[in-house]
């Protein structure tokens, strides 16, 4: 069931970097994520209040799960989009968003007390190297882009890095659907601000937007950004995070298919270093938990941390 889970969270994340290139012919990037967020907001808000889903939830606990939301889907998906829009490739962008693993990895220790291993570490270099050699060609090729263009998608790394530590800071559970809806409330929020703020709330007639707002919606959030907690939940910060690796790799190929773009050697070669990688990170923590004595379930790092002792995920 994980390694379905975590080919369906790969899959679906990368479908995000697709999504912000089909919506980028039509519309500007925060009227794209206005209308992602808005409707969705409404319905699961609406959905949450007719369950209770709130009931029992104190107001830190609340505002501590918009914080989460505010990094991890506006702060994210805001210079993911931007810097697409931009004119920074989308396999460039999932080059920089690839960076993440290492970031998290190296502040898991001293952040969330998890241990780190030095065969965890070459896993994650690995990725690196396998992330670097599809996008390098591409990256050096783009021109008329402004150099700052490229530190916009890094911020939006940091801050989804923010947010994982928060949330694995917490010590309160929350249900999923209150999670995952006060996370949409505040994206809708925020964006529905930034739009109105632009004059650029107004959605346009193609169908082609509307066509990319469903897909956004159906893959990239509940897909994608419902896989990532529940996994970070049943696996831990380092071993989710690496699977960030598979991204550029995978937008690379699925942007072959669907726009005709180039897919060479560098390409192919760089997508199986990343698919070692991720094996190489995924045994070294099945070793750890056998030296543990194998009583925990899911053997993740962030169970080290009492993490997976929390049995609720966003989903």
């Amino acid at each position: 069931m994980n390694v379905l889970l975590r080919a369906a969270f790969v899959l679906c994340w990368s479908s995000g970097f697709i999504g912000a290139k089909l919506g980028a012919g039509s519309a500007t990037a925060v009227t794209i994520l206005m209308w992602r967020f808005l409707p969705l907001a409404l319905v699961l808000g609406a959905v949450s209040l007719a369950r209770g889903a709130w009931r029992g939830l104190t107001a830190r606990d609340v505002a501590r799960q918009s914080a989460i939301g505010l990094l991890s889907q506006s702060g994210y998906l805001l210079t993911v989009y931007y810097a697409i829009q931009l004119g920074v490739s989308s396999g460039t962008t999932a080059l920089i968003d690839g960076v993440q693993p290492l970031v998290a990895g190296a502040l898991a220790g001293p952040v969330l007390r998890q241990y780190v291993s030095p065969r965890q570490w070459l896993g994650l270099c690995l990725g690196l190297g396998g992330v670097v050699l599809v996008t390098t060609a591409d990256a050096a090729a783009r021109t008329g882009v402004a150099w700052w263009a490229y530190l916009i998608p890094f911020l939006g790394m940091l801050s989804l890095v923010a947010a994982t530590f928060l949330e694995g800071r917490s010590r309160t559970t929350v249900a999923p659907d209150a999670a995952m809806t006060t996370h949409c409330l505040t994206s809708a929020l925020v964006f529905t601000a930034l739009a109105t703020g632009t004059g650029a709330a107004r959605p346009p007639a193609e169908p082609s937007f509307w066509a990319a707002i469903a897909w956004l919606v159906a893959l990239s959030t509940f897909g994608g950004y419902g896989l990532y907690w529940i996994l970070l939940r049943r696996s831990g910060v380092t071993e989710v995070n690496t699977l960030m690796f598979l991204m550029a790799p995978v937008t690379a190929v699925w942007g072959a298919l669907m726009f005709h773009e180039p897919f060479g050697v560098r390409t192919a070669v760089g997508l199986c270093v990343a698919l070692a990688a991720v094996a190489l990170v995924h045994r070294a923590d099945k070793h750890a938990d056998r030296g543990r004595g194998g009583g925990r379930d899911g053997g993740g790092a962030g169970e080290r941390d009492g993490e997976g002792a929390r049995s609720a995920a966003r989903t």
